[in-house]
């Protein structure tokens, strides 16, 4: 019994993984950036934002810019490039219907801004999440 009892927790042990979000089979397509900035919701060019449904576009971050939604549960923020593409222009992500993204090149790939998924079709690899704190009126975007 006591020799069933080891196998068992060994087996539970040996199941868990350090971290099942990330898949390494689709980090050599985008470059692993340091994000580190901070969104004051008051700001008229965020002011979207406080509303439930609505994304916001931000150049200069991330791979090829941050996008951040609202999606009623919180806040999420995306890298905005197309993570089954070679960094290109037509990869960058541009907000479409508020909650979801679509890549620019020719396969025009939709992505939902709630859960990283692609819309519609079955890729390898999700848009890269950065997380998000809330104090009050500002978002903290750091990876």
């Amino acid at each position: 019994m006591r020799f069933l009892v080891i196998i068992v927790t060994s087996l539970c042990l040996l199941a868990c993984g350090s971290d099942d979000r990330i898949d390494p089979n689709c980090n050599f397509l985008l470059n692993n950036l340091n994000v580190d900035s901070t969104v004051n919701l008051g700001l008229p060019q965020f002011s979207q934002l406080q509303f439930v449904g609505n994304s916001v576009f931000i150049p200069g971050l991330g791979n090829q810019g941050v996008i951040i939604s609202n999606t009623g549960g919180g806040f999420f923020a995306w890298d905005a490039s197309d993570p089954n593409h070679e960094l290109q222009a037509c990869s960058t992500l541009s907000i479409s219907g508020g909650l979801s993204a679509v890549c620019g090149c020719e396969d025009e790939t939709a992505y939902s801004l709630v859960t990283g998924q692609a819309l519609g079709s079955s890729l390898p690899c999700s848009l890269i999440n950065y997380p998000v704190q809330q104090q009050g009126n500002t978002l903290f975007i750091r990876n």
